[in-house]
């Protein structure tokens, strides 16, 4: 072979790490945007828009989050739901990022936090729950707050099995729910909640280019069919987030981080 093809060859090659390198650093750190609008008879008078997090599992968009804090600050969020996995369980340093991240976004607007699976694995949990509070964020661990005219609900990740937040509906009102995993749609419908916020699928980590389609997910294997977006369940909806970090599973492709923003209005008239 000629030197001429052999140096062809090479730089052919050099070219294609390259472009695949580039390819997997913008899939894993460059920012996507989703927006939803769920209309509902019982939606405050006032349009409310929610921005909601999830699964950063310790990961920073810059230095001290700041561009996952500014694409948070152009959504102009009335408040900023936070579903879980906020902290890798094997990490310990993520509970400063942790802690860092809701400090910044409780300045753009209220934090109302619920734990995740990596939470409930870690032993270092209450400093975290401690420190998120004292970072501004609410914590609803198996609680319920009234703001903005609806009613906001959390459940401890490991309560969702026991079914904990069916006794935290008394289903006055518009009702939103805060949980991580989200293959318990059905069940968060029976519980009268009208909107359902979660994570934990990561978008199915890997996903069929140009399709809503991801090859995996933990707690519903191959193929799963909740991992982003909205779903219906009965009168009940639910927006499910990609997520912004990475766990056992280190690389995304065609499935960048994703900020989710649920505008929550009252049918507009035809």
């Amino acid at each position: 072979m000629e030197p001429l093809y052999i140096a062809l060859i090479c730089v052919g090659c050099v070219l294609f790490i390259l472009l695949t390198a580039a390819f997997v650093l913008f899939s894993n750190n460059c920012i996507t945007r989703s927006d939803y609008v769920i209309e509902s008879a019982d939606a405050p008078e006032k349009e409310l828009k929610i921005v909601h997090l999830s699964d950063l599992h310790g990961k920073r968009f810059g230095k001290g989050n700041k561009w996952l804090i500014r694409r948070v600050k152009e959504c102009n969020p009335d408040f900023i739901a936070i579903t879980g996995d906020i902290i890798h369980k094997y990490r310990e340093r993520d509970i400063e990022v942790a802690a860092e991240a809701c400090e910044k976004l409780s300045r753009v607007a209220p934090v109302y936090y619920v734990s995740g699976n990596h939470e409930m694995r870690s032993t270092r949990y209450r400093a975290l729950s401690k420190q998120l509070k004292e970072a501004g964020a609410t914590v609803l661990d198996d609680e319920s707050i009234s703001a903005f005219g609806v009613k906001i609900t959390g459940v401890n990740c490991a309560h969702i099995k026991g079914g904990r937040f069916y006794k935290l509906n008394d289903g006055e009102g518009f009702n939103i729910l805060l949980a991580h995993l989200p293959q318990y749609i059905d069940k968060y419908a029976m519980a009268g909640y009208s909107l359902t916020l979660c994570g934990h699928a990561h978008g199915g980590q890997w996903r069929l280019p140009f399709t809503k389609i991801g090859f995996y997910s933990p707690g519903q294997g191959l193929f799963p069919k909740y991992t982003s977006g909205v779903h219906a369940c009965g009168n009940m909806r639910q927006v499910i987030s990609r997520g912004l970090g990475n766990s056992q599973c280190p690389l995304r492709l065609f499935n960048r981080p994703e900020i989710v923003t649920v505008t929550l209005r009252r049918p507009q008239d035809n």
